[in-house]
């Protein structure tokens, strides 16, 4: 996958973390700050980055299990090294990424690549499926923000040390 030159993870983190801003949930907020990169290379549009992390906000659907925004780093695992014939080589290489990434969202992120651990529930009940709303209370109280920058500048240092 080629890269623009001016390509820079922490960039990129910041991309995710305005989109996350905007209103997109975590998922699609990392996979959409990387939108034009995978356009340029033929991969993805901005409207399949969109649908496809639709569901995934909030630790799937607000179920709060695996992060949303980690889900989007295994996501775009499948772009960097992907694993698209039944055989073992090319899963075990993306599999192995997919670690990877697990392991430095941990280091970054406290610990979890779960979303419950990661905002500190302790009540694991199942929520409502209605968002919560965005307001300027909601931003004090969560970390994901940061969470959110973290996961995509993990992809975009994975995406470069691809591409040396």
């Amino acid at each position: 996958m080629s890269l623009p030159d001016s390509f820079d993870p922490a960039e990129r983190g910041e991309r995710a973390r305005n989109f996350f801003l905007e209103g997109y949930n975590c998922c699609q907020a990392v996979l959409l700050a990387f939108a034009d990169v995978l356009e340029a290379n033929g991969l993805a549009d901005e409207t399949l980055l969109k649908t496809a992390g639709s569901g995934f906000g909030g630790g799937f659907a607000r179920l709060r299990e695996v992060c949303g925004s980690f889900s989007a780093c295994t996501m775009m695992a499948g772009f960097i090294r992907p694993a698209t014939t039944p055989g073992m080589e090319e899963r075990k290489a993306n599999y192995a990424l997919v670690q990877e990434m697990a392991a430095d969202f941990r280091a970054r992120n406290g610990g979890s690549i779960v979303c419950a651990d990661l905002l500190g529930l302790r009540d694991r009940r199942p929520e409502s499926p209605a968002p919560s709303e965005r307001t300027p209370e909601f931003y004090r109280k969560r970390p994901c923000p940061e969470i959110i920058r973290n996961a995509a500048t993990i992809v975009a240092e994975k995406m470069k040390e691809a591409a040396r």
